[in-house]
């Protein structure tokens, strides 16, 4: 069967592991707007979520999904310790796109009171952080959909090097439609769209997530290297398996 051929329709009662197979051979060799236009419009559509930071690189899955359907759940994680810029930087990004269902999760305040009570965890335990902060409020936001998309590329590396487009992860269907597109590739599609960039970027900031764990990259350093620096850290745990608990958090 052919990536494009969608004659043949899923079986009655497929398993969401059926489903993730087919859909990766039918769409599996594509990317961007290819990739996500059958999947909103048909496949996956009601179903499916994207979850963004609205971060450095955002704009670009942003604006494909939102001219494919505008109404697309958005899932943003507030952890309660990001950037002003990111906050004022996703109003601009919603109003710009037109994007007309985005969800703001976070932590309860209870739970920041009995777990974080001084705020300061990332300092002791940033996996742990993580996992309260973000981690667990995505796994609540996403309780109603079987599929959700990222915005993660291969060229970031680590984990993140042999990432397929279609990937069946914690029992969830999970798009990766840049996944393939390089650095350069991103850095034209914002000039070719006009999308703005995140404020801090032009500071030095090249992968944005909260306050205390992000750092401004150097010349010649990865794009990541500013996340978590001087930790063996690398991900937040929300592209982890979630049964596997924290991300590794050590000094």
């Amino acid at each position: 069967m052919s990536p494009l051929d969608v004659t043949q329709p899923l079986p009655p009662r497929a398993s969401i592991e059926q489903e993730a197979a087919l859909l990766q051979e039918r769409y599996g060799a594509l990317s961007g707007e290819a990739l996500l236009k059958p999947l909103l419009r048909d496949e996956l559509e009601g179903r499916v979520a994207i979850v963004s930071s609205f971060g450095a690189e955002s704009a670009v899955l942003l604006h494909i999904a939102a001219a494919i359907d505008p109404s697309v759940p958005v899932i943003f994680i507030d952890t309660g310790k990001l950037f002003g810029e990111t906050l004022r930087y996703r109003d601009q990004l919603i109003q710009m796109l037109g994007l007309q269902d985005v969800r703001v999760v976070g932590p309860a305040r209870q739970t920041e009171a009995s777990r974080d009570r001084a705020g300061n965890l990332w300092a002791r335990d940033p996996g742990a952080c993580c996992q309260f902060r973000k981690v667990e409020p995505l796994r609540k936001a996403l309780a109603g959909f079987p599929a959700w998309i990222s915005g993660r590329k291969r060229y970031q590396g680590g984990e993140r090097a042999q990432l397929p487009a279609i990937e069946l992860a914690d029992g969830k269907i999970k798009l990766n439609p840049l996944a393939s597109w390089s650095r350069p590739q991103i850095q034209a599609e914002f000039d070719a769209r006009n999308l703005p960039r995140h404020p801090l970027e032009a500071d030095g900031f090249l992968s944005i997530g909260c306050v205390p764990c992000t750092d401004r990259v150097a010349s010649g350093e990865d794009v990541r290297a500013g996340r978590w620096r001087g930790m063996v850290k690398t991900e937040c745990g929300i592209h982890q398996r979630w049964s596997d608990g924290p991300a590794p958090s050590k000094r």
